[in-house]
């Protein structure tokens, strides 16, 4: 199977079996609307994608008898009491700015960049930020 794209919104509906079946193959699946090009991409494929690519690198530091994780960069920021713990509220903070993103900061220009640290929280289950935070892999 080559490469799948429709000009319009209702001949990618009446095909969109085809549609899903090349994005879940991996393969370049496309429809033209409006006069923009939107591609369909199986998620997993995105996530892992994004998981290489998002270049920001969590920090986590001991800190007054507990540890501190942040962002730099980033106004993301957890503590706690011990190492796991400041991660697991870590992943809570990078879902707060992932909703608050969507929100109202994806327009502003100190946050506009940050769409596919956005995507890859939004595709994620919270084992698999741990696992992006930490730098392994799942």
């Amino acid at each position: 199977m080559s490469a799948v794209h429709y000009d319009s919104y209702s001949e990618a509906r009446a095909h969109l079996k085809d549609l899903l079946d090349a994005a879940e193959r991996g393969r370049v699946a496309t429809v033209r609307r409006d006069g923009l090009l939107t591609a369909l991409v199986a998620v997993e494929r995105l996530r892992q994608a994004l998981s290489r690519i998002c270049t920001l690198h969590a920090q986590v530091v001991p800190e007054a008898g507990g540890w501190s994780a942040f962002i730099p960069g980033l106004p993301v920021a957890a503590d706690g009491t011990t190492f796991d713990e400041a991660i697991t509220e870590l992943v809570d903070a990078l879902r707060e700015y992932a909703e608050d993103w969507q929100d109202h900061l994806a327009d502003t220009p100190n946050h506009r960049d940050n769409w596919s640290l956005v995507q890859l929280i939004g595709l994620s289950d919270d084992d698999q930020v741990r696992a992006w935070i930490l730098g392994t892999t799942q």
